[in-house]
């Protein structure tokens, strides 16, 4: 459970603040904030930022076990209409907004009723293995900036401001429904050739593994189409191993 504290600002130590938590021995300040947790503003000189005497509420990260001190985090708790959004997300949450940003890393979206964030254009965030079951080479071929999207929420992030939501997990699974039996021959393309051996798109979402042991010498490029033997459908690992056929 989240937990926020209450100090004052009594120094600062090696690039960190020094903070007397409310409760501390006055001679013994527990808590420290690491520079990186300080603000979303940018700032040379942390004494830019706060100063001496200031009262602080930051969130609380963690204690070190051996110097026993607090590690606090003012910037989770700096722009309070933000930790407030934050607060509010619960894993299972269903929520809509608009794309804002696609990189390759992952896709911005600007959630319904949501407060500006201080740094980046929308305080959702798709991670690429959250934007679909199908194997993609980008985000942005699943998804374009302006475009309506819904997703369930996985978490809410005050390190960095965001509520992590997973579109994939609106989306039917399409292992449920494979419907490939071991010893089934079917046809696909090759969409990777690697040095182990490549795989082979044999549903539209699932893609298998011909090793190259069991291409029978072929060579084969991406994109070719190869008919190929299911060997193996591994529910577990979402594995399947084909062997070439024909």
């Amino acid at each position: 459970m989240t937990k926020v504290a209450h100090g004052t600002v009594t120094g600062f130590k090696g690039g960190e603040v020094v903070v007397r938590l409310d409760g501390d021995d006055p001679e013994a300040p527990a808590g420290r904030i690491p520079r990186h947790l300080l603000s979303w503003a940018a700032f040379e000189d942390p004494a830019q930022v706060v100063a001496v005497g200031r009262r602080i509420t930051a969130e609380v990260q963690g204690v070190d076990a051996r110097s026993g001190r607090v590690v606090l985090s003012a910037k989770a708790c700096e722009d309070e209409a933000l930790y407030r959004h934050l607060l509010r997300a619960r894993p299972g949450d269903v929520v809509t907004g608009t794309v804002a940003a696609v990189h390759h890393f992952g896709v911005f979206v600007r959630l319904d009723g949501e407060p500006a964030h201080p740094v980046y254009p929308g305080t959702g965030f798709v991670r690429v293995p959250d934007l679909t079951w199908s194997r993609i080479d980008h985000p942005a071929d699943v998804v374009r900036p302006g475009q309506r999207v819904t997703g369930e929420v996985i978490a809410a992030d005050s390190y960095q401001g965001e509520v992590v939501i997973s579109l994939k997990a609106l989306q039917e699974d399409p292992w449920d429904s494979l419907g490939l039996a071991v010893g089934e021959v079917v046809a696909g393309p090759v969409t990777k050739v690697v040095p182990l051996g490549v795989f082979v798109r044999v549903r539209p979402a699932a893609e298998g593994l011909v090793h190259v042991s069991d291409l029978g010498g072929q060579l084969v490029a991406e994109g070719q189409e190869l008919t190929v033997r299911v060997l193996e459908v591994d529910r577990v690992r979402r594995r399947i191993r084909l062997a070439a056929a024909g």
